[in-house]
């Protein structure tokens, strides 16, 4: 697995820095959304775009016909024929995961989850969104989700560092110390 995403972030790379010296870096984003959601609804066209069971005509014929009706660039277009050439369609979703990575660090922002025991309101949600900011250095945006099973509190995580306020790591923290566990 290690490879793969090496790979699909050299393939990133390489596109990241073709959108950015034509100005094109949310543009490009947007693209390879509509392409990715489009090859995982249409019936079919996964077969085709991303599994090398087809020859590299039947994929490039299957991309030319989504070009036009998605809107996809010529640069995006030229980019998914050399994954063709290079038998990377597979990994697309990666290579736009790396792309969106590198765009949102580049722009000073950071991807973190939040994990809370119930649903936050917007100012509850803005002080987090603030606090981690603060302690990260760069803007943070965050994907939301609620897991009952914490009890209580919420769990932060931002690149490798993670922010544990749950009261699930709270008890347990309690736990060890009072069973003189570490």
């Amino acid at each position: 697995m290690a490879a793969r995403r090496s790979a699909a972030l050299r393939y990133a790379k390489a596109l990241f820095g073709l959108a950015q010296e034509t100005a094109r870096v949310d543009a490009l984003r947007a693209e390879l959304d509509g392409l990715l959601q489009a090859i995982e609804t249409v019936p079919g066209l996964a077969d085709v775009f991303v599994r090398p069971l087809h020859p590299a005509g039947e994929r490039r014929a299957a991309l030319a016909q989504l070009a036009s009706p998605l809107g996809l660039s010529p640069l995006l277009s030229n980019f998914c024929s050399f994954l063709i050439d290079q038998r990377r369609t597979r990994d697309l979703a990666a290579i736009r995961d790396e792309y969106v990575r590198l765009a949102e660090e580049a722009a000073g922002r950071v991807r973190g989850e939040l994990v809370s025991a119930t649903p936050l309101d917007g100012a509850q949600l803005e002080r987090v969104r603030s606090a981690l900011t603060r302690r990260i250095g760069r803007q943070v945006d965050l994907d939301v989700k609620v897991d009952p099973d914490l009890v209580g509190g919420l769990v932060a995580r931002v690149g490798d560092l993670v922010f544990d306020g749950s009261l699930r790591a709270q008890l347990a923290q309690l736990r060890a110390q009072l069973t003189g566990e570490r």
